[in-house]
């Protein structure tokens, strides 16, 4: 095999694209999926002569579960939507300003998404972290394995500061806090999370706030939004009375801070119009430079 001391999930996902890894989990629980004819773990690292099988698989039976890498072509259209959608780029990594309505990773009611999108421009790029479809904002794409590992080493270690900006109705109790709280995940077990937040501008009704997650589980910023009492401006998931219902999810992913091997990197991105004519039509009061923000903790 290849990919050597690679977890078993992500030489699976690797190796067969369209594979999620709740599928993975699931079948390496019901025993489908072994390694030299034991039960395994998805936390497993692949070793020289490990031999895979995954039982029973037959084309018809794993329909749309596993299928095999596939040339799926992308119009000119999204293709040069990403490439305008480039913050930054190197040999090793790009920081991309993702737009709001197009999910990261693919999945069987999506179409076309960024790693969709990646693959179809080479087969190396991969993803190290993830946005909401409906978020927006910076993204980092590794353009190759080794910078994939590096990065998601950093993230992994909380060496990546990132910093959220999201517009929510109604105002916080406190201007700047920290909140801790517990989230369920999908498997309804209990996450710790701990975000940062402080107040930017308000009126009566809306309020813009500056985020910094210090830990990343799924939906922390638009739970603990909704946990303050000030859920995001068109989240139709957990701000359920809103009387923004048309509007584009309001948060944007704005900043982010890291190092690698002694070079200190920081991106920032500007807010999509839609998000700013909100701003603008609630006569909230937002710093032309965004900058000055990161140094608000």
């Amino acid at each position: 095999m290849d990919n050597l001391n690679q977890r078993l999930d992500k030489y699976l996902k690797h190796k067969y694209t369209s594979l999620t890894q709740g599928f993975i989990e699931k079948n390496i629980r019901k025993k489908n999926i072994l390694i030299n004819n034991s039960k395994t773990k998805a936390n497993y690292l692949v070793k020289v002569n490990d031999e895979l099988k995954i039982l029973n698989f037959h084309e018809t039976l794993y329909k749309n579960k596993i299928i095999f890498k596939k040339n799926l072509k992308i119009s000119n259209e999204i293709l040069d939507k990403f490439k305008r959608s480039i913050k930054f780029e190197n040999n090793d990594f790009i920081v991309l300003n993702k737009w709001s309505q197009i999910a990261t990773q693919g999945g069987s009611k999506i179409n076309i998404s960024i790693d969709h999108i990646i693959k179809n421009i080479n087969s190396q790029y991969r993803l190290v972290h993830r946005l909401d479809k409906e978020t927006s904002g910076l993204l980092l794409i590794a353009k190759n394995l080794n910078y994939a590992k590096k990065l998601s080493s950093l993230f992994k270690q909380k060496e990546i500061t990132k910093y959220y900006i999201a517009l929510c109705e109604g105002n916080p109790k406190n201007n700047n806090s920290q909140v801790k709280l517990e989230i369920k995940n999908k498997k309804l077990k209990i996450e710790n999370t701990l975000t940062n937040y402080k107040l930017l501008s308000k009126n009566k009704s809306i309020s813009s706030i500056l985020f910094n997650p210090q830990t990343g589980k799924t939906h922390q910023i638009r739970i603990v939004s909704k946990n303050l009492g000030c859920p995001i401006v068109g989240d139709n998931k957990y701000n359920f009375y809103s009387k923004y219902k048309k509007e584009n999810l309001m948060l944007h992913a704005f900043a982010l801070r890291f190092t690698i091997n002694t070079e200190k990197f920081e991106f920032i991105s500007i807010l999509p119009d839609y998000f700013l004519n909100l701003i603008k039509k609630n006569n909230l009061k937002i710093n032309s430079d965004l900058k000055n923000y990161l140094n608000s903790f």
